[in-house]
Parts: structure tokens; C-alpha cells; sequence
């Protein structure tokens, strides 16, 4: 008798897990965006000017500054001779 209710509850319990996953509340249908990449253009100047607002206003060091400005220098002359 007892081997008989504790079938009966575990089969209740597998029927409410099971109907339990199919009441939901519906599909949702996610829709995949197309990945875009953006290219910003920037000039020698614009970048020498942000970079020493950066400093003027103590957002970087004077060691930052400079070895950043050597370093974007570089890197322009680098391209532009390309």
C-alpha cells in the first residue's frame, strides 16, 4: 500500500514538472543584429590637441603626456610613409 502512494505522488510530481514546462509564457523570437564596425579618422593635430587637454586638465602625467605624444608621432609618420 504504501509502495503504491509513493508511486502514485512521484508520478503526480513527473506530470506537473512535465506540464509545468510546456504552460510558459510563450516564444520569444530574438533577432540576430549584423555586427558593423566604425572607423573613426582622426588627425595628427586632433589627437596632439586631446592629449595635451588630458594633461592640462591632470587627467595624465607629464611623463604620460610625453612618452604618449612621442609614441603617437611614431606611429603617424610610420603610416603616412606607407
Amino acid at each position: 500500500m504504501k509502495d503504491s502512494k509513493a508511486l502514485l505522488v512521484g508520478m503526480a510530481i513527473m506530470a506537473m514538472v512535465g506540464l509545468g514546462g510546456c504552460c510558459g509564457g510563450g516564444s520569444t523570437t530574438v533577432k540576430e543584429q549584423p555586427i558593423t564596425t566604425t572607423t573613426t579618422t582622426t588627425t595628427l593635430g586632433e589627437e596632439l590637441k586631446s592629449l595635451r587637454d588630458a594633461y592640462d586638465r591632470g587627467i595624465i602625467t607629464e611623463k604620460e603626456y610625453n612618452a604618449s605624444k612621442e609614441k603617437i608621432i611614431k606611429q603617424r609618420t610610420a603610416t603616412d610613409s606607407k
